[in-house]
Formats: structure tokens, sequence, C-alpha cells
């Protein structure tokens, strides 16, 4: 009910929230435009990096995973979200297909670098395909607040919903690798 042109009523902090929500979504999608961080956000993830790899002060469900870079050959640190599911751990892709990382395990045949709480885990990421996503990507939304905007989903929404966007979001389950390669080539 409107009231010399103000919005009296329960539904005013309502729709102030969704409105401050969404201009938050979009901030936080523009720091990524074309799929990469832009300066600030590659600050922020190498702060993330230095935090989830420490022995002391990592969250429980954050990693940071090291790739060998596809071009460079350099190994290179991404902070990521460790989603579980039905027992098992998975990677998730919030930029899609073309983000950095995914072009690097892809091109590196799965094998990473997992760090967490001071210690490097050799591993293999077998890619899940997208009819299977659905159920681990509502998962990761629910543990990756930051990576909703990406999404544009929350993980209350329906399940159908999480079925329609899983092509767009690579998911990687963690398999540990018993060679202790690391992110050495040695195929090469």
């Amino acid at each position: 009910m409107a009231k010399g042109g103000l919005i009296v009523g329960h539904l005013a902090p309502r729709n102030i929230g969704r409105a401050v929500i969404r201009g938050a979504a979009a901030l936080k999608r523009s720091m990524y435009r074309g799929g990469r961080p832009n300066a600030f956000m590659r600050l922020v993830n190498r702060l993330d990096a230095l935090v989830y790899g420490s022995r002391w002060l990592s969250p429980r469900r954050t990693a940071v995973l090291k790739v060998v870079g596809r071009r460079t050959g350099a190994v290179t640190s991404v902070p990521v979200a460790v989603a579980e599911h039905q027992g098992a751990e998975f990677l998730v892709s919030m930029l899609g297909p073309d983000a950095n990382w995914v072009r690097n395990v892809r091109a590196a045949g799965g094998r990473a670098v997992i760090c967490r709480q001071g210690r490097e885990i050799p591993i293999m990421l077998e890619e899940v395909p997208a009819e299977r996503r659905a159920e681990i990507l509502r998962r990761y939304l629910a543990i990756a607040p930051g990576a909703r905007p990406h999404f544009g989903l929350a993980p209350s929404a329906p399940l159908s919903r999480f079925r329609q966007i899983a092509p767009r979001h690579p998911v990687f389950r963690i398999l540990e690798r018993p060679d202790g390669n690391g992110t050495q080539e040695t195929d090469r």
C-alpha cells in the first residue's frame, strides 16, 4: 500500500533486500567479465589461495588447485570450493568451460594437485557428464555463495533448473592419485 509516494507495509524491506542482492550479483558478475577475473579479483584470488592453502586458516570446504598451464607450462594456483556429494568430492567451474583452470585441467589429462591445510595431494580430476551434474551443482551453490551470481540460481531452486544449466558448468570428481607425481608432466 502506498502513502504519499512511500511504500508502506511488510513488502518494502523484502523488495529492498532483493534489489541489494541483485546489485551485488551484478557487481560480482562484472568482476569476471568475459569469464576472466579483473585486476581486483585476481588480487582477491591470490589472497584466497594463500589462506586456502595454509595449514591453520583454511576454511573446511576450500582448497587450492594447482595445475600446469597449457601454454606456459608453469604451475597455476586457483582457490576453489570443494563440494561433497554422496561420499565423493567435486570441483565446479562457476565461470563455465572457458575458465583457464578448466582448460588447463583438460590439457593436463586431469592431473593436478590440491592443497588443503598445508598438505599437497596429487589428484586426478575426472569430468562428470552433464546429465549427472544437477545435484552436485546444487550442493556447490549451498557451500559457495560467492558463485551464485554466476549461476543465477539459489540452492533451493528446483533440480530441473540445475539440469538446464548443467552443460554450462563443468564438474570434476576429485580422485586421489597414487603415483604421487603432482603437477609434473611425465608423459612428454
